[in-house]
């Protein structure tokens, strides 16, 4: 009986320790998923003050650009363009502006002469100089 005795002894050391090991694996699997969670939480709020500042800076943009479409309509009419020629110094006060806008004709001339390959260009300056 006393060897019977023994033997269950030696068999309740690894049980123990086994247990105890268990026990602390599910602590620390526990502790991990806690530190986890927390840096997400700490993430995900981060993130949150960011889209704020975001949408604040996009509602901001917003009415900026409500305002410059704005004063793009109001400069498209003929009174504030002189009410602004005046403002400059461009003519006094009751004097009748004119407004000198170029025609297309220029506009196409003067693409034309940037365009120095054009075949048609280079004929009428060679006949220009055999006239010479």
């Amino acid at each position: 009986m006393i060897t019977n005795f023994r033997k269950s002894k030696k068999r309740v050391w690894p049980a123990i320790f086994f247990s105890i090991f268990l026990v602390f694996l599910a602590i620390g699997v526990i502790g991990f998923l806690v530190i986890t969670n927390w840096k997400i939480s700490q993430k995900r709020a981060k993130l949150q003050r960011k889209i704020e500042v975001l949408k604040r800076e996009i509602q901001i943009l917003e009415e900026k650009t409500a305002s410059l479409r704005a004063g793009i309509s109001q400069t498209e009419r003929e009174d504030y363009l002189v009410k602004r020629a005046q403002e400059q110094g461009y003519f006094e006060k009751g004097a009748i502006p004119v407004i000198v806008l170029p025609t297309e004709e220029k506009t196409v001339k003067k693409e034309e002469e940037k365009n120095s390959w054009n075949p048609q260009t280079w004929w009428e300056w060679l006949k220009g100089k055999m006239r010479q």
